[in-house]
């Protein structure tokens, strides 16, 4: 592990790759769950989720540029710890299969996942979405993207799993742990 300099455009590229493929796993499944009966619920609330995304990457990628940091340890330990995250990221996916979706689509009458890291807690990837938002301006040394998208990242997501949470009571046997994301 030396100290010198590390060019991570690798890993801004991996990231755009990760979440292009979501987006298209998430249009499959979105066209599955309508199939089989589905309903989406407050599908204009997805437009902030994507505007944040966008603009986390936006911004990340002109305070990052030209991705140098130090080798070091602190880059080193991000990197693993990036990687943990993608664990529980991809454990959460894996867990919903088709019912996993980036809107809120929800099968009435359908029972919440209890497998996986369901078990312990309502929305993983959501602790995932969280951890990534900051370990990763962390890693590339963009301590304003850090600063401006953890707290609009806190303020999307309690929207956001207040409209799931809502829709999950509605559409879904909730108090037995209704299926969705």
């Amino acid at each position: 592990m030396g100290n010198g300099l590390l060019n991570l455009s690798w890993f801004y590229l991996l990231l755009l790759a990760q979440r292009g493929a979501e987006l298209l796993l998430c249009a499959r499944n979105r066209r599955r769950l309508l199939a089989r009966g589905g309903r989406e619920h407050a599908p204009r609330s997805y437009r902030g989720m994507v505007a944040l995304h966008l603009g986390f990457l936006l911004l990340l990628a002109i305070e990052a540029y030209p991705f140098t940091v130090p080798g070091d340890l602190l880059t080193w330990s991000l990197l693993a710890g990036y990687g943990l995250v993608q664990l529980l990221r991809y454990w959460a996916i894996w867990s919903l299969g088709d019912f996993w979706n980036t809107r809120i689509v929800v099968i009435p009458g359908t029972r919440r996942i209890r497998t996986g890291p369901y078990r312990w807690m309502r929305h993983p990837n959501y602790l995932a979405m969280t951890l990534e938002f900051a370990i990763i301006p962390l890693l590339l040394r963009t301590p304003t993207t850090l600063l401006l998208f953890i707290p609009l990242l806190l303020v999307t997501l309690r929207r956001r799993i207040a409209l799931e949470e809502e829709a999950l009571g509605k559409g879904a046997d909730f108090d037995t742990h209704s299926r969705a994301n």
